[in-house]
């Protein structure tokens, strides 16, 4: 017996004295980026370009699969369940940190389950009106909703939607009431609605609406960040707006929760550089996304942070009886 189990120790010692210098060589293979969405969404364009440079970077190839289902739950759920090498990551998004989690469908769905790398971009939401209104900033319109309160027609897309919680903390801020309808079914019912005048203002992304904002029918008057949008720069943002309020989505890089510091110190070097190159910048400043990084130091405690105050948010919307769990 004692013979048996010091060969075993002897066993896990050899192997942690070969698994450290053979990390220091890391990448030795092809490393799988999980996208949980569609090839040829907004998400997999994005990550693919990045993954792209970040290969030159990191020595490696990268190859992007698309794993679709339960609301990026089921791709996301294969990189918790990877062997923790280095040789599998996935992108999250929105749904991945927030709505999955705090639907609580999935007893086996733990955020603990990743390491974060790092936040390469944000898609924030924002505040648009239809081009023949008389708003022409924010202050303007939230001085005109006070006059009016319940009256101005803001339309958003699902009731308990990341737009529908971002037009509520609005109004706290505010201290504004619109009278909020939703559109099911994405922007394409939003543009209907302020298109045909039901409408003057809607809560989405600039990128959604781009489109609309090239052709002069709508205008941006703010999005809900600190950092200016590089394809809309003339949107004023909500820190220059003195608002509080940050809201939108966003693209996470993670690896499952056992993954060497070492791995994920090369893979968020790679996709940092990937990120401020000029490349990707080049490229991003067409899309109406914002490059919006955060490092490994920094990444968990924002993405905690953001989506307990969300929990909380939908949390009293259940108590309400507004949105069901």
């Amino acid at each position: 017996m004692i013979a048996r189990n010091f060969k075993l120790l002897a066993t896990v010692a050899v192997a942690a004295l070969i698994s450290a210098p053979a990390m220091a060589d890391y990448p030795e293979k092809d490393i799988r980026v999980v996208v949980p969405w569609g090839a040829g969404g907004g998400t997999d364009g994005i990550v693919r370009k990045l993954t792209t440079i970040a290969e030159k970077n990191i020595g490696a190839s990268m190859y992007v699969e698309n794993i679709e289902g339960g609301i990026s739950a089921t791709g996301v759920s294969q990189v918790m369940k990877a062997r923790p090498d280095g040789y599998t990551i996935g992108a999250l998004t929105y749904d991945s940190v927030v709505t999955v989690p705090w639907q609580g469908l999935l007893p086996t769905y733990k955020m603990d389950k990743l390491k974060l790398i790092g936040r390469v971009t944000s898609e924030p939401d924002a505040i648009i009106v239809a081009s023949d209104t008389p708003y022409q900033s924010i202050d303007e319109l939230v001085a005109a909703a006070k006059e009016k309160p319940g009256e101005i027609k803001i339309g958003i897309q699902n009731i308990g939607s990341r737009l529908h919680l971002a037009v509520l903390q609005l109004q706290e801020e505010t201290g504004t009431e619109f009278k909020i309808i939703a559109y099911p079914g994405g922007a394409a019912p939003q543009k209907e609605a302020i298109l045909s005048d039901e409408v003057d203002v809607v809560a989405t992304s600039l990128g959604d609406f781009a489109s609309l904002i090239e052709n002069g029918d709508v205008r941006g008057l703010v999005e809900f960040s600190d950092t200016p949008n590089p394809t809309f720069s003339d949107v004023q943002t909500a820190k220059d707006a003195g608002l509080d309020l940050r809201m939108g989505s966003f693209i996470v890089f993670a690896a499952p929760a056992d993954t060497p510091d070492e791995a994920i110190s090369k893979l968020e070097a790679a996709y940092k550089q990937a990120l401020e190159s000029d490349e990707f910048q080049e490229w991003v400043a067409n899309v109406g996304v914002t490059p919006n990084w955060l490092g490994t130091s920094e990444v968990t405690g924002w993405a905690d942070e953001t989506s307990a105050k969300l929990f909380e948010q939908m949390d009293a919307l259940v108590e309400q009886g507004i949105i069901s769990k």
